[in-house]
């Protein structure tokens, strides 16, 4: 190909290490000034382009990462424009131009077969970082590219029967909704349980208010809250109950039942306290509609 395919693979790999090292449970998110002190042999190599959403190396020929910037909250799904049916991201060329220097770029990572960075941004300026994935087709009609955003999807399913083949895109489209959706919680949140302020990640889920099937079940900051196992699973069954105005129930059976610790001071003690942690950006606070038809379902319960 004329060009240094291992030092391409090589700085793709440390930069990915570096990744490794520095996100966590606690905080699987980076600042875009972070992500811009990435170095690999002495020389500064910044992941992401404050400018543009594909980013290509000056010493490199195929591009490192792409990007999808943070939208403000709404109705929509935030990912349903990007990933298609077969649950590979599309991503737009920049501009209609097959021959500008940055379509170039990805083209030259999707015939090399080289490893990308997807930054999804979860917040403004904070990117959940996505990888490896790769570039594994092109729509020139549509001007974009196919993205395999899964290490499995770059095997072919041509030989899976049509209802395993469904059943398989939907669940890899699942796994990166959550992934995404729990780092924009977690990130408004501060790693923290809105119901009692638990602050380690590895206990902490990322909870819809209303359910993935619900017309109005949206993957986005305001259907979440960051909840610890205990009071997910109570909020998930019907025993602990938030409403519109932040004030937790616990239901009527569970505080005249007598128990253990756990019972009396994770459950019946927050009973008509007001939620410990919210976002600091009220536009990130919980919708209350949304509460209103969990509380609902809590009630009747």
């Amino acid at each position: 190909m004329g060009w240094d395919l291992h030092f391409e693979r090589e700085f793709r790999s440390a930069a990915m290490g570096w990744l490794d090292r520095a996100t966590s449970a606690e905080r699987d998110w980076l600042r875009s000034e972070a992500l811009r002190e990435f170095q690999f042999e002495g020389v500064r190599i910044p992941l992401l382009d404050a400018q543009r959403g594909i980013r290509k190396p000056a010493d490199a020929q195929a591009a490192l990462s792409i990007r999808t910037v943070y939208r403000a909250e709404g109705a929509h799904r935030p990912y349903e424009d990007a990933v298609g049916a077969d649950g590979r991201l599309r991503y737009k060329w920049r501009g209609t131009d097959a021959l500008h220097p940055e379509n170039r770029a990805l083209r030259a990572a999707m015939n090399a077969s080289l490893p990308l960075i997807w930054f999804f941004g979860v917040g403004p300026g904070d990117y959940k970082p996505i990888y490896p994935v790769y570039i594994e087709a092109e729509e020139p009609a549509q001007h974009q590219f196919v993205v395999a955003i899964d290490e499995s999807q770059r095997e072919s399913l041509s030989e899976v029967d049509e209802h395993v083949r469904r059943y398989i895109r939907a669940e890899r489209n699942q796994r990166v909704h959550q992934r995404v959706f729990r780092s924009t919680v977690m990130r408004a949140y501060e790693t923290r349980c809105a119901v009692c302020a638990l602050r380690h990640g590895d206990l902490l889920d990322a909870a819809h208010i209303v359910e993935d099937g619900h017309e109005l079940g949206v993957a986005s900051v305001r259907n979440g809250l960051a909840l610890c196992k205990i009071h997910h699973a109570a909020f998930d069954s019907g025993i602990l109950g938030i409403r519109p105005d932040h004030v937790v129930q616990i239901r009527r059976d569970l505080l005249e039942e007598i128990d253990g610790p756990m019972l009396q001071h994770g459950l019946k003690e927050r009973h008509n306290e007001q939620l410990m942690v919210l976002p600091a950006r009220r536009a990130e606070h919980p919708d209350p509609l949304l509460l209103e038809i969990a509380y609902e379902s809590f009630r009747v319960s």
